[in-house]
């Protein structure tokens, strides 16, 4: 049998082991309170430092580009450094919110510096467009507004990022084509000169006057203020082809009226000839029998 004593002891020490647990359990309590407090300040700050930072994101762009504007800068490197711009505020403000939320960013700096090397290795082309980038900043082969055609692509030039080139194309395409390629490659800048040349090919019927016709054309440029006197039109005989007499005829004429030119050019070439009574010629096989 069990003697009072011994129950005195075993009941004491319960009692002892019972304090004890509520004593530590009192405690890993208050520490994990103080740990969700602190938690939640540093995700709280994290998140009030986003939401200000984006805002003041908005705002230095903002100022950036007005200022960018007063200057009268080139809408060209205009769009590179509001694109440049917003990419480093971005890249401060996520390293400012790993700050806020308590991580070091010492550490995180080591660990992105580590990461940079096969970060750039998997983006090397990413680099090689940034690269791009600011040679076309510098020689500036075509800016915002003009019309090229480089890597099998033609269109206006909207807008010249860091990494990419944004095109429009005539039928309203957006085609973003890599810096990279495009200051490596060959480029065609149609708007790049004042003047352009007008190149066609008129053919009429073997036996046609040839004066008649070089005259026909030459009113017809003559007629049409948007075709320059000088340097003065051009028509002369350029082929002798299987079925006609071929003509190439030159205008020149401002850039911006190419194309006008060019399709006016071809209608009233049709309804003169046809006033004229000057035959277009019609493909002719002559077949000789013994």
């Amino acid at each position: 049998m069990i003697c009072l004593e011994e129950v005195e002891t075993i009941q004491a020490g319960s009692e002892a082991l019972k304090a004890f647990s509520n004593g530590k359990l009192d405690s890993l309590l208050d520490q994990a309170i103080s740990l969700g407090v602190n938690a939640g300040k540093s995700v709280l700050l994290a998140i009030i430092i986003f939401i200000v930072g984006r805002y003041v994101i908005k705002l230095i762009n903002k100022l950036i580009a007005n200022m960018l504007e007063r200057r009268n800068v080139e809408p060209t490197i205009q769009s590179f450094l509001k694109s440049f711009t917003n990419i480093l505020l971005t890249i401060l403000l996520v390293i400012t919110v790993i700050s806020a939320l308590g991580v070091n960013t010492t550490s995180f700096a080591a660990l992105l510096a580590s990461a940079g090397v096969a970060v750039g290795m998997a983006l090397s082309g990413n680099l090689q467009n940034l690269a791009g980038g600011i040679i076309l900043l510098l020689f500036k082969p075509y800016k915002v507004g003009d019309f090229i055609s480089a890597q099998g692509v033609d269109g206006t030039v909207k807008a010249i990022q860091i990494f990419h080139t944004i095109l429009t194309t005539v039928d309203n395409k957006e085609i973003f084509v890599p810096n990279g390629a495009l200051s490596s490659g060959t480029i065609l800048n149609f708007s790049k000169n004042e003047l352009r040349r007008v190149d066609q090919v008129v053919t009429v019927e073997y036996g046609t006057d040839v004066d008649a016709v070089r005259q026909a054309v030459l009113d017809i440029a003559g007629a049409d203020e948007r075709i320059l006197k000088d340097p003065a039109p051009f028509v002369e005989v350029v082929a002798l082809a299987d079925s006609s007499v071929n003509f190439t005829v030159r205008l020149w004429v401002k850039a911006s009226d190419y194309w006008a030119v060019f399709f006016d050019m071809n209608r009233k070439v049709y309804e003169e000839f046809n006033r004229r009574g000057i035959q277009f010629p019609f493909p002719q096989i002559q077949v000789h029998q013994s």
